[in-house]
């Protein structure tokens, strides 16, 4: 059932973290989350207000059904008809069962595209090693699979349009509200998840690292805007979790806000830059807790759109997907990158093995010992 021009892959899987669909899942999707780190369920409903206050739904799961039906489109007006299958970590659909039931159908070799851009324990190794675990667990079925992932993409071309698109279109919304802009009085904060200094350090030892990523991509979009960007621009972090005795990237971006309010600064655009889609750390980190902070000094406040399903972000991932087929045939193949680290190919020097370890040392699938896997 293998496709020409996706070989030697059978089928896409969009891999994600999932969410719960109704209240009754908020507890045990939680539980899910943070099994074997011992955190009692009374703290874990208390987390579980932010679901419950949308109802007890993540906005996740439709998003990427929209992402997969969106892929499935680009898919076909470029004649790929590899299935395009979804699959999470923490809540149905499950990638072992996706997989499971695919394998049933003849189904062999995955290749998976991850909801994380960049580079970090949380945001790729761990991801791959879902796939190792999941590979294992099959096996010990009886079930022989193989799954491959697309290079991390928060400098491909189609990322990195979609995203200065937003900022424009953010400008825009943000002269309409507060008149002309005003460099003294108004600030572009880019925002992402912020995650723990260890992890970061840990990603910076092949990569450009979480953090720089971030940044590079940053200074991509100010290169691209020219002369429509007179604002002073910044990273801040959201969505800050854990022990408090454990150092996490800042500033928070309500703290950077009551500071730049004390500066004399009297609006803000906020850019998801660390995000996909428009899931719980954006709508409640940032539509709710950032914008009542804005409210509560009397700031102005854009909020930009994540690329979601924009055009140019859809149509770079399939660019993506059929990059790692060409790879894995052993294709001589272009990895465009609009940022110096260049393309983070799976295997290479840049995301070995050895790359973003965490504490716990999982192992990973033996395809990132080389680029050719």
């Amino acid at each position: 059932m293998t496709t020409s021009n996706l070989k030697p892959f059978d089928a896409v899987v969009l891999m994600s973290f999932g969410g719960p669909e109704r209240p009754e899942d908020v507890l045990p999707f939680l539980q899910n989350v943070t099994r074997g780190r011992g955190i009692p369920d009374e703290r874990l409903n208390e987390v579980g207000e932010h679901y419950y206050s949308f109802g007890g739904r993540s906005p996740i799961n439709d998003q990427n059904r929209a992402l997969r039906s969106a892929l499935e489109e680009a898919f076909a007006a470029r004649g790929i008809d590899a299935p395009v299958l979804w699959g999470n970590r923490n809540w149905d659909p499950f990638l072992a069962d996706v997989l499971r039931e695919q394998a049933e159908e003849g189904a062999r070799t995955f290749l998976a595209i991850d909801t994380s851009a960049y580079s970090s324990y949380s945001s790729c190794r761990q991801y791959r090693e879902d796939f190792a675990g999941v590979t294992a667990q099959l096996a010990e079925e009886g079930i022989e699979v193989e799954i491959d992932k697309i290079r991390q993409y928060y400098n491909h071309p189609g990322f990195a349009q979609a995203e200065l698109d937003a900022v424009r279109a953010a400008l825009t919304d943000f002269r309409g509200q507060a008149g002309e802009i005003d460099p003294a009085k108004h600030r572009l904060l880019y925002v992402t998840h912020s995650i723990p200094n260890a992890m970061q350090s840990a990603a910076e030892v092949r990569t450009a690292g979480y953090q720089g990523q971030h940044q590079q991509l940053i200074d991509w979009i100010a290169g691209q805007l020219g002369d429509e960007l007179t604002l002073d621009s910044e990273l801040v972090y959201c969505s800050r979790s854990g022990p408090p005795h454990v150092p996490w990237l800042e500033p928070d971006v309500n703290d950077r806000m009551e500071e730049l309010k004390a500066d004399g600064v009297e609006g803000v655009i906020l850019v998801p830059i660390g995000f996909v889609s428009d899931h719980m750390e954006v709508k409640f980190d940032l539509d709710t807790e950032a914008k009542e902070t804005a409210d509560e000094l009397g700031m102005a406040f854009t909020r930009a759109a994540t690329v979601g399903t924009h055009e140019a972000f859809v149509s770079g991932l399939v660019d993506l997907v059929e990059e790692r087929a060409a790879q894995r045939r052993g294709e001589d193949v272009e990895s465009p990158a609009v940022t110096p680290e260049g393309p983070l190919v799976p295997g290479s020097g840049a995301c070995s093995i050895e790359c973003c370890r965490g504490t716990r040392d999982k192992p990973v699938l033996p395809q990132w010992e080389s680029a050719a896997g």
